[in-house]
Formats: structure tokens, C-alpha cells, sequence
């Protein structure tokens, strides 16, 4: 009792001492779709990189949880792991966006929070993959903790879609001026900045941008960037996976001449996308100043996960285990945080909603499973606890039970290319122990297939994971591996903070 009042207490006073008494912080959040890290995602946003990172803090280790859109959305909303919102892929029946979802989850994310806290909402873009649609409640279903709605209608695109403008549809066509999502993105988000004042409500926006997912639609002005451009040869590039799980050994390798050519042109035109990002990011900040508002203004930048090009001769997508496909990236600005300051604290996508409402001035939910970066981003106010952390990474894979059309043999696949490599499959369905500490980094991952495939990285001596050394992992270290795993994928709230067993749960200290 006398430590957790001790705990109460820091956490209150470093409430106090990073916001004081008066009107709460103001918070931005921009995320944006398919952003990687590992291939140079960053270069592009120049803006972002000098106006939020560059001011604030950048985060080296920042990871998904899930490396898939709506799992891993409905983590960062939820501040929770996939196997506790139960979001597990992309389709209505696995839990995107469907009836359980708007029941329960999305009845407790960080919208609700912070409107329930006195701020007023804003949301522009990309909200999960099937918001909107007949089956999700239609546009009109305004998820709860908004007050200005625009959400668009399924997945990502740039132009032909449909809008749900607080809960009516609003159609949109190819027009440039009228109708890129991004711009509009921009646009509306600066109208609604544009009312605001230092002696209004606090203010919560949200923005999430199509770019840089597919089909990569560039704004004009930008289609002749990058011409000479390529995806990175990296050492895993075109490289063939034989020592790892079944998907990735039987990608085609080595990659044809045209399929080479194709990912090195997605490849310009995703970074072409993401001009038009940084042009939004640019107008935020500046619109933020002009209202005398940037200096109480919290700013958050990431993206919902990763994505390969030609990886271990995987085509373009994410839904892997490897760092190209979970790392993302994190930058935040605002009162208190140093400029230009660093950290390889390592940190998940369920950690931004516990981050915002404790940056807000309210203790973090102790019901959620991330961490509050406050300690990390104004590290004079309390202990961060070190760098070590076990975190856990889960997929379930998507598949046709019938096969793709036009693709021989592809029972239980999905995501197949016009050449039949397909990017998912039944037995792709992972869960991952991605550990780092001050002297270690790893990733100890166990599918769940026939095979009881397992594949370990370590990250020191393997960075781009070209070798799978599961079998020199010794068995009492392989044993706690496993048991740690366990211990993620059953956890919930404060067990996934602290790894500790659920009542009446026993785990096995064996494989």
C-alpha cells in the first residue's frame, strides 16, 4: 500500500511539474499508412524531421504491435494488444471495425479520454479498414470521442471515395484541387485550427493521411521527384528466405527482371506521397504559431506499421516479423521536451494513448497494456525504469480458403500479386518476443502452423535478420523465451507492463 501511494504521488507531481495548474496542453497527432523506417521513409519529410523531431524528441526503437493497418489502428487508439481489442486483421469477421468492436473498444480510446477530459475533438482521414462500409453501421456510425468527423470510407485511396462528415456521406471524385485526400486532409485540419485560440478549450486533432499506402497517387506537382531514386539493396534484398517459415520460403527467388522494376517504381512513388504529407505537417506547425498556440501543443508523428520492397524476395506489403515490417517511426514535440534529444528507449504503438492522456495532465489508464512516454520525454520528472523491455508482436494471417483466381495451387493464401506471390497465408500467423535491453536485442517468434516453425534473431550480430539461429539457442534460454511469450500473449493491463502470470494461470517453463 505505502509504494503504490508512493507511486500515486510521483505520478501526481510530475503531472504538476511538466503542466502546472492551467489549461491543458493542446495535442496533434499525425499518422500516416505503410510508413517504413528501415528503407529510408523518413527522407522524404524533411519538414517533419526539422519542425517536429528536430524540436522534439525522436524515438530510435519504435515498434507495432501488430504489422497490419487495422490491428495495429485499433492498438494505437486503444492502447492495447490485438489478442485484447480482438481486431485481428483487416475483414469485418476478424474484428475490424465490426459490431464487438464499436460494443466494446471503441467505447474506451483516447478520443473518448481526452473529450471526457474537456477537449474539443477533431479527426480528418484514414480511421480502419472497414469504417464506413454496410456490414460497420455505414457512415453514419460517429465513433464515440469526436466532435468533428471526417472519416473516410474503407481503405486508403487518393481520390474517388467517400467521406463520412459527421455521419453524412460526402462523395469525392479525381479532381487534384478538390479531391486529393491528403490536401483535404490539410485543409480541413487547418479550418479547424484556424477557430482555435489560447482562450478556447484545449483541442485534440487527429489526421491520418492514405500516403504512403497504396495505390500511391502523388500530387502533381511532385510526379517527376525521385526519378533516380530505387529501393534500397539492402543485404536481405532479393535475398532467399530457406531457413525461415513457409511463406517466405517459397517466395520465387531470385525476383524477375519486372518484378525488380515494378518495386523500384512504387518505391518513388510512395516517397512522392509523403511531399504532400510534409506539406501538411508544415501548415500545421505554422498554423499552430500564427495562433500563438505551438508553444503549448504537443505533436506526435508515427505511422501504423511497416512495409518490405523485395525483402527476402517478398514483392511490396507488410504482415512480417522482421524489422522492415515492425519498425515505425516516432517523433514528438512540445512543452518540456528537449529539441533535437534522442532516445533508443524502445517503445509500441500501444504506448501513444496512454502517452497523450498523461500528457494531457491526467494519470495513464492502468487498464490499457502500454507505458506512458512521459517519463522518456521529460525524463527530470520521474524514472524511466531503464531501457530493457520484452514486447510482443502478433499477426494472424489472412487467407482464401478456395485460392485466388488466376493462381494455381493458392488454398489458404491471400495477397497474391498478378504473379501468384502471395504475401499471407493461413499458417503466417506469428507471435513474436521482441526483446532489447542496454546490452541485447532480439526476436524470438513461434508460428502457429503445423511445422511449430520458431525463428530467433539476434538483432547485435544479425541486424537484417538474414540468418535464422533458433538452433543455437540453448534450451534453458530457449525455455524462458518461451515462457515470456506466453506470458505476452495471455497478458492484459498492468500483467503486460510488469510480465506477470493472470490469476490462476500457470506457465510452463518449457517448450
Amino acid at each position: 500500500m505505502m509504494e503504490f501511494l508512493w507511486r500515486f504521488c510521483v505520478l501526481m507531481s510530475t503531472v504538476m511539474m511538466v503542466f502546472g495548474a492551467g489549461k491543458r496542453p493542446n495535442i496533434v497527432f499525425i499518422l500516416t499508412d505503410d510508413q517504413d523506417v528501415t528503407m529510408n521513409g523518413m527522407t522524404p519529410l524533411v519538414n517533419t524531421v526539422s519542425l517536429i523531431g528536430k524540436q522534439g524528441m525522436t524515438f530510435n526503437n519504435m515498434f507495432t504491435t501488430s504489422p497490419l493497418c487495422c490491428p495495429s489502428r485499433s492498438s494505437i487508439l486503444t492502447g492495447n494488444y490485438v489478442h485484447n481489442h480482438k481486431a485481428y486483421n483487416n475483414s469485418i469477421s476478424g474484428g475490424c471495425s465490426n459490431a464487438d468492436w464499436q460494443k466494446g473498444p471503441e467505447k474506451t480510446t483516447f478520443a473518448t479520454y481526452l473529450r471526457g477530459m474537456g477537449y474539443k475533438t477533431f479527426f480528418a482521414g484514414k480511421y480502419l479498414n472497414q469504417y464506413g462500409t454496410k456490414d460497420a453501421g455505414g457512415v453514419a456510425h460517429i465513433p464515440p470521442g469526436w466532435d468533428e468527423w471526417n472519416g473516410l470510407v474503407k481503405n486508403s485511396v487518393y481520390y474517388n471515395y467517400t467521406l463520412s462528415v459527421n455521419g453524412k456521406a460526402e462523395e469525392h471524385g479525381d479532381d487534384y484541387n478538390k479531391d486529393y485526400l491528403t490536401d483535404l486532409i490539410n485543409n480541413r485540419s487547418h479550418e479547424f485550427l484556424e477557430k482555435q485560440s489560447t482562450t478556447t478549450p484545449p483541442f485534440f486533432v487527429m489526421v491520418s493521411t492514405p500516403a504512403c499506402h497504396a495505390p500511391f497517387d502523388s500530387a502533381p506537382q511532385y510526379v517527376q521527384n525521385y526519378t533516380k531514386n530505387a529501393a534500397p539493396r539492402g543485404p536481405s534484398f532479393n535475398k532467399a528466405g530457406t531457413d525461415k517459415h513457409w511463406l517466405i520460403r517459397h517466395a520465387p527467388n531470385p525476383m524477375a527482371k519486372d518484378s525488380v522494376t515494378l518495386l523500384d517504381d512504387v518505391f518513388r512513388k510512395r516517397w512522392r506521397t509523403l511531399l504532400s504529407v510534409d506539406d501538411m505537417v508544415k501548415n500545421i506547425v505554422d498554423t499552430l504559431d500564427s495562433r500563438k498556440l505551438l508553444d503549448s501543443t504537443y505533436i506526435i508523428f508515427s505511422s501504423d506499421n511497416g512495409y518490405h520492397l523485395g525483402q527476402f524476395s517478398l514483392p511490396m506489403d507488410k504482415r512480417q516479423l522482421y524489422e522492415f515490417d515492425i519498425r515505425v517511426p516516432l517523433l514528438i514535440r512540445g512543452p518540456k521536451i528537449k529539441a533535437g534529444s534522442v532516445t533508443d528507449y524502445p517503445a509500441l504503438n500501444i504506448d501513444i494513448m496512454p502517452t497523450m492522456i498523461q500528457l494531457a495532465g491526467d494519470p495513464a489508464p492502468k487498464d490499457v497494456d502500454g507505458l506512458s512516454l512521459v517519463p522518456v520525454l521529460i525524463p527530470s520528472t520521474t524514472e524511466t525504469g531503464g531501457l530493457s523491455r520484452d514486447c510482443l508482436i502478433e499477426h494472424s494471417g489472412e487467407y482464401e480458403v478456395n485460392g485466388i483466381k488466376g493462381c494455381p495451387n493458392t488454398e489458404f493464401l491471400a495477397q497474391c500479386s498478378p504473379d501468384c506471390v502471395c504475401e499471407d497465408s493461413k499458417n503466417n500467423t506469428f507471435s513474436c518476443l521482441r526483446h532489447i535491453d542496454a546490452k541485447s536485442s532480439y526476436t524470438y517468434c513461434e508460428m502457429v502452423d503445423s511445422e511449430s516453425f520458431q525463428e530467433y534473431y539476434d538483432l547485435i550480430k544479425d541486424p537484417h535478420q538474414l540468418t535464422n539461429s533458433i538452433k543455437s539457442v540453448k534450451p534453458p534460454d530457449l525455455a524462458a523465451m518461451h515462457k515470456k511469450l506466453i506470458l505476452l500473449q495471455l497478458c492484459k493491463g498492468n500483467g503486460c507492463r510488469q510480465l506477470v502470470p493472470p490469476d490462476n494461470v500457470e506457465i510452463e517453463g518449457s517448450v
